[in-house]
């Protein structure tokens, strides 16, 4: 070899070698980041039961009534819906002026007559204002009479869960039937007192220390309100704070990209919002009896706590430590810390599938605080609900495609995530507690590891598949039956679109 050409070739050599080196050592880490997570601790399941409707013949005929009913004369139809509305006053009346038991039959003959009022009422629009009137004034009613009830009695739960959740069912099957009437978004509800400072959201008027529940629009927000063994309509728990000179309103929230955070009202109303609850505490609570301002100060507790410290997302979803919290335990604690205790009954998960798919994501707790319960404990009231009129079939073709996907995965579907993806994914989580060290957020949330960000990549693709096949036979089935499909037949449509 001439002398010349002997150090371009020594470095050649060099350069290869260096090159080997350098594919070996990226090929170890590949390899490396590629063992799997450790099993994950031992869950807090419950022991308790889901409820069920199980009304598949009186949903059925529900329908059939509101088909018949289009065909009918107005005249007709009028004559029967006030032949039970006048059915309905006797019951209306019984609950309003006697204290009743949770399993009384007034309860059900009150829910059975509002079913067949939706199913007429839903053919006759222009009886649809004294149709919600009626609606608030049985929710109304009911959560008077829950005052006096075992929250804690699992008859007791299903008994409230039943006649409140069903009746909004009601109604809003009558909205998106009607939906060719305009409708307002806002629905004040009851006039609860509160001496704390106010100011307005979507319309409505919201008091500092009120609970705001609220659905969003993400995948995970239908898993989070339907993943209860109550399935509910709410994601979210945000506790507002009015200062009380300025009279700012702030929003403290837990949101799983930043952990606890103070908001301002365009942030939260820009923030998707698919509907949207006021909860109150009742003025005559005895504890706001000796201090009408607890709850202003429960929420500016809340206020200076997120402002002095950063609270990371509970994914664990132990609302016993408030180091780490998850939305609900935002007011929870605030409350708690002012000698009231909410969720008087706790939340619980027994479905093994919905419990596998929340573990999947770092859930541990199952005996817990989900925002959809909060509606039912008897210490609050409603003070007032908004519906995004463009929004609510989005909804329901949402929980519908949920509670398709959660039968599946008590028939054993599980989450999955391509393990080849993982070594570059956990590169990406290093990069993003780099930044949430230095007070940024990473594009995965703190608390989630690389292999729970996987699972629900997969879980998003899983849920939007099924979601657009809906969507598909949804606006298929109204073409056919010129009317939007009701909620059992929404889950019809997704069973079919997740078969295929």
């Amino acid at each position: 070899m001439p002398t010349k050409l002997f150090p371009l070739f020594c470095n050649m050599q060099q350069m290869k070698k260096r090159i080997i080196n350098i594919t070996f050592v990226l090929i170890a880490c590949y390899l490396l980041l590629l063992i799997p997570d450790a099993n994950s601790p031992a869950i807090k399941k419950t022991a308790s039961t889901a409820f069920a409707w199980n009304n598949n013949a009186v949903w059925k005929l529900l329908e059939h009534d509101f088909a018949n009913a289009k065909k009918q004369s107005k005249l007709v139809v009028d004559s029967g819906i006030h032949t039970l509305f006048e059915q309905a006053k006797p019951l209306y009346h019984t609950i309003a002026v006697n204290k009743i038991s949770a399993t009384d039959a007034v309860f059900q003959n009150i829910l059975s007559n509002y079913f067949y009022l939706a199913a007429l009422v839903a053919a006759q629009p222009q009886q649809r204002d004294s149709f919600l009137q009626c609606y608030n004034h049985v929710r109304n009613a009911v959560k008077l009479q829950s005052q006096h009830w075992d929250m804690n009695d699992k008859e007791v739960r299903s008994s409230l869960y039943q006649i409140l959740y069903g009746t909004r069912a009601a109604a809003e099957e009558v909205l998106l039937q009607t939906g060719s009437l305009p409708f307002e978004a806002s629905m004040k509800v009851k006039t609860e007192p509160s001496a704390a400072s106010f100011t307005t959201i979507f319309g409505l008027t919201v008091h500092s220390g009120d609970l705001l529940l609220s659905r969003g629009g993400a995948e995970v927000s239908a898993l989070i309100s339907r993943g209860n063994d109550y399935p509910g309509n709410f994601s979210h728990v945000a506790l507002i704070y009015v200062e009380e000179k300025s009279g700012v309103p702030y929003l403290i929230e837990a949101h799983i990209e930043k952990g606890v955070t103070v908001s301002s009202v365009k942030q939260y109303i820009s923030d998707k919002k698919l509907r949207f609850m006021v909860l109150r505490p009742r003025a005559d609570l005895p504890q706001l009896k000796a201090d009408p301002l607890l709850p202003h100060k429960a929420a500016k507790l809340a206020y200076n706590k997120a402002l002095q410290q950063h609270i990371p997302y509970d994914f664990k979803m132990n609302f016993y430590d408030s180091s780490a919290m998850f939305c609900s335990e935002v007011g929870s604690y605030a409350y708690t810390q002012m000698g009231v205790q909410l969720w008087q009954a706790v939340s619980t998960i027994s479905s093994q599938g919905v419990v596998n798919w929340l573990s999947a994501f770092g859930v541990e707790n199952f005996v817990t605080q989900m925002p959809s319960d909060l509606e039912y404990d008897p210490q609050l009231s409603v003070a007032g609900e908004w519906r995004n009129p463009e929004t609510l079939m989005k909804d329901h073709i949402d929980n519908a495609v949920m509670d398709v996907l959660l039968e599946q995965a008590d028939n054993g579907k599980t989450i999955t995530y391509n393990q080849w993806q993982l070594p570059f994914v956990r590169v990406v989580k290093l990069w993003c507690i780099i930044k949430n060290k230095f007070g940024g957020t990473g594009i995965i949330p703190e608390g989630m590891s690389a292999t729970q960000a996987l699972k629900n990549q997969e879980f998003v693709g899983m849920y939007n598949a099924v979601k657009a096949g809906t969507e598909i036979l949804a606006d298929r089935f109204m073409k056919e039956n010129n009317y939007r499909p009701p909620y059992w037949q929404l889950i019809a449509l997704a069973k079919n679109a997740a078969e295929k």
